[in-house]
């Protein structure tokens, strides 16, 4: 499943938690990463009552953009004191593995087994994770100054998609691979607002900045399959966009206070739905009416609603949202700029209202967060568990006199690579990145054009 896209950020609206900098989910949605004013914390989500905080840095202060690679130790970090500087860590050894810099200030990054994605305002840097090198850059791409993008996790199909215009909402398909572009999506009449593949890599979730209809499109071929009505407001912010692990469902989360969950359902052969649902049936109510309505009104009912919806504890803050598998059911999980973990349970036969099942606050902020009950603030408060030290996560390796260091790398197109750690600690073989021999392992490469000194953070 794609990580929620359009992480929390400093770049958001107000309400944003004192020390929060950003947020964002793995890409199996099983941690959570989190920057602060100090660093970055990690948090392991693999159950709904505890929140298990797996590593803490304070390495890197103000960090804006943090991104863990599945359950790897690898870990890429950006700064607003290096705004321009991508640093990519191994948590575990507490050691730095490489950085670029850039021509201009870093918007996203996105990851997956085979490559890395750095998202600049108007270019993009493909770089090949195995040994960091820089394959391919996009330049003069249409003016993004969000940053989005999204990335499949699937290495197989290893798809990029980010906006092919400034002005309408097109969306250019980019094979990371092969590095070639695909296909262009006509998706909508206004600029992009949030972007998504399903862990399949097979299908791309969009929404503009009017935020009423979410479509979903087959790939690579860029056929339309499903058009969601989110809401009939406009100009809502959508903050996220997100498939749930089976591709069925699909999540989107805004400013206001509702998360939608759509049901990704495909019509048979003879136009009957496997699994009759009430959404469904009211669809086909509305389908029976349609030849006598007007066609705008036509367009506007044909579109699917929501099959489930979660009522956040405040509106106006900017959130991402994910769908997991946590202790062997269905959750939505919602993370907000006021430092709140909010975990919601969800019914995939029924839909309809989805419950509360605990909220963890990550950090203190100094106004409420909407109305709680006594109930609520000794059932769903419960704070975090206190992270590791620093000496309790490092696992740093046997030491050896320092013979050599790899080269530094440079490459046409504004990406300058930096200091990167000792050749001896990986003279045995590739690095490996988790304790479970979580793919990929890191090969580096020996070439370039200028040294780099050994560094350890």
């Amino acid at each position: 499943m794609e990580t929620a896209e359009g992480s929390v950020g400093t770049s958001g609206p107000s309400g944003l938690a004192p020390g929060l900098g950003c947020a964002s989910f793995n890409q199996d949605s099983t941690s959570l990463a989190v920057g602060t004013g100090m660093g970055y914390k990690l948090y392991s989500l693999t159950s709904v009552e505890k929140l298990d905080c797996i590593h803490e840095s304070a390495d890197s202060p103000d960090v804006f953009i943090v991104e863990r690679l599945f359950s790897s130790s690898l870990v890429v970090v950006v700064s607003t004191a290096l705004p321009r500087r991508m640093n990519v860590y191994h948590f575990k050894k507490g050691t730095e593995i490489c950085n670029y810099s850039y021509s201009h200030d870093i918007l996203a990054v996105r990851l997956n087994r085979q490559r890395l994605v750095v998202c600049l305002e108007e270019s993009i840097y493909i770089h090949n994770i195995k040994d960091m090198k820089l394959l391919k850059t996009l330049l003069n791409t249409p003016s993004n100054p969000s940053g989005l993008c999204a990335l499949s996790v699937n290495h197989s199909n290893s798809y990029l998609a980010h906006p092919g215009s400034a002005t309408i909402g097109e969306i250019v398909v980019y094979d990371a691979n092969i590095l070639s572009t695909v296909t262009m999506i006509p998706a909508h009449d206004t600029p992009l607002a949030a972007l998504a593949f399903n862990a399949q890599g097979t299908r791309l979730a969009s929404a503009s900045e009017r935020g009423t209809v979410i479509r979903v499109f087959s790939i690579p071929d860029g056929q339309r399959l499903f058009e969601f009505r989110r809401g009939m407001k406009r100009y809502v912010n959508i903050s996220s966009l997100s498939f749930s692990p089976d591709g069925q469902f699909l999540c989107t989360s805004s400013n206001t206070e509702t998360v939608h969950i759509f049901k990704l359902e495909q019509l048979g052969i003879t136009g009957e739905e496997a699994s009759p649902t009430w959404t469904a049936y009211v669809g086909k109510m509305f389908s029976a009416a349609s030849s006598y309505l007007p066609t705008g009104v036509t367009g506007m009912m044909s579109q699917d609603r929501a099959f489930a919806t979660a009522h956040l504890l405040a509106m106006g803050r900017r959130n991402i949202c994910t769908l997991a598998v946590i202790q062997k059911l269905p959750r939505l999980l919602v993370m907000s700029a006021d430092g709140q973990l909010l975990i919601y349970n969800v019914d995939p036969q029924e839909g309809g209202e989805c419950t509360l099942a605990h909220k963890h606050r990550l950090f203190c902020c100094d106004e409420d967060s909407g109305e709680e009950t006594e109930s609520e603030r000794s059932n769903l408060n419960t704070p975090p568990s206190a992270c590791p030290s620093y000496a309790a996560t490092a696992a740093l390796p046997t030491a050896v006199p320092v013979t050599t260091t790899l080269t530094g790398y440079s490459e046409d197109g504004g990406a300058k690579k930096g200091e990167v750690i000792p050749e001896h600690e990986f003279a045995a073989g590739p690095v490996c990145l988790d304790d479970e021999n979580e793919f990929p392992p890191i090969n580096w490469c020996r070439d370039g054009s200028r040294g780099g000194g050994a560094r350890r953070s």
